[in-house]
């Protein structure tokens, strides 16, 4: 924290609203200040690299890329700040994976405003703010440990498309389709897309019931 015991917080969110709405938040309070806002990975390492901060309140989504590549950005270019995830979903697979890439804090958009003070607070005192709620609902499925991309080719695979298709549809060569897969297909101790859709559908008949 900065010397007058005011939180230096710099929001990184795609959102106008969301970032309206939280500007208010911090003017009302007046323990922590907005110092600065980035909308992309690439303007986020800029801000850092000149605006005093405390503390990034990072969105899962921002335009240029979801937060593991943004943290990968940030380590790839030398920045450690103290990163609190403020996340849009309990999709669990989102979780999981915010705890997997080591933030600081987490806490929802949906939340009381009071929480999201509460862990920016711990998380400047140092200390790692995850909701034991939270933490109760990660399950040990391998499912948990495949990351976002892998989670997004995995539905793919189930809606039956080739690896050409899903290179054409996410922008990324055949060859790392192949890559993914891989470690798709390793995670879930499977041989094959087969072996890999039909555990697959059986894990979505499971969290259904």
């Amino acid at each position: 924290m900065s010397q007058d015991g005011g939180g230096r917080v710099l929001v990184a969110e795609r959102n106008p609203l969301v970032i309206a709405a939280l500007r208010g938040l911090f003017s009302e309070n007046g323990r922590f200040s907005m110092v600065d806002t980035a909308r992309t990975s690439a303007e986020l390492c800029e801000k850092l690299a000149s605006v005093e901060t405390d503390c990034v309140l990072l969105s899962w989504q921002l335009d240029d890329a979801e937060a593991p590549e943004v943290l990968a950005d940030l380590g790839r270019l030398g920045f450690d700040p103290r990163i609190v995830l403020f996340a849009d979903t309990s999709n669990p697979s989102v979780v999981n994976e915010t705890i997997r890439l080591g933030v600081n804090g987490l806490c929802y958009q949906f939340e009381d405003p009071e929480i999201l003070f509460a862990t920016l607070t711990a998380v400047m005192q140092g200390r790692i703010c995850i909701p034991y709620t939270v933490l109760s609902k990660i399950s040990n499925t391998p499912f948990q440990q495949l990351t976002s991309r892998e989670t997004e080719l995995l539905g793919m695979l189930a809606n039956g498309w080739s690896n050409i298709q899903i290179a054409a549809r996410t922008g990324i060569s055949e060859n790392t389709v192949k890559y993914h897969l891989k470690n798709l297909y390793d995670k879930l101790e499977v041989r094959n897309r087969a072996m890999a859709v039909a555990l697959y559908a059986k894990e979505r008949r499971r969290n259904q019931e």
